[in-house]
């Protein structure tokens, strides 16, 4: 589809309508790149249950934790995720507190941007405010301290 076709697009649907429907390319086209990423994420999660994060060195070492000796807000996630896929719920959120969010955000995501595709809508980007985005680094940077606390040892990775 060249440009041209996608800005008549958008002029036609008018500055506050979405454009019209991407119903021209062919089914696989469209369902193509929604599939490979839900193909990625679960061929992760496939080699996170088999190859066991928990056994050291299994996956190298945390750069972070391995330079300055203190945990990063993504310490754990990969035993998080293993032990998700072993179905020990308490475990993984013990292991890192914001994996099992995040990836429950990105498989809804995915699922959103694959039921799009298949009507020929085009996929959306979740409109978040500003006000949402810096909070969540706020988040992160609180977690990221209280986690290297000695208040915070509930929330070393395990």
């Amino acid at each position: 589809m060249d440009n041209a076709h996608v800005t008549a697009g958008i002029i036609a649907a008018g500055p506050n309508q979405q454009p019209a429907p991407d119903v021209a390319r062919p089914t696989w086209r469209r369902l193509t790149p929604p599939l490979i990423a839900a193909g990625l994420g679960i061929g992760t999660l496939a080699l996170l249950h088999f190859r066991d994060p928990h056994v050291e060195g299994s996956y190298g070492l945390c750069p972070v934790y391995a330079l300055f000796g203190v945990y990063c807000p993504g310490c754990g996630g990969m035993r998080a995720m293993h032990n998700l896929t072993d179905g020990n719920i308490v475990d993984s959120l013990h292991s890192n507190l914001l994996a099992v969010p995040l990836t429950l955000a990105f498989a809804v995501f995915v699922i959103d941007w694959l039921r799009r595709a298949r009507r020929g809508q085009r996929w959306r980007m979740p409109s978040i405010s500003p006000v949402i985005v810096w909070s969540f680094f706020g988040l992160l940077a609180v977690y990221t301290v209280l986690r290297n606390t000695p208040w915070g040892t509930w929330l070393t990775p395990v």
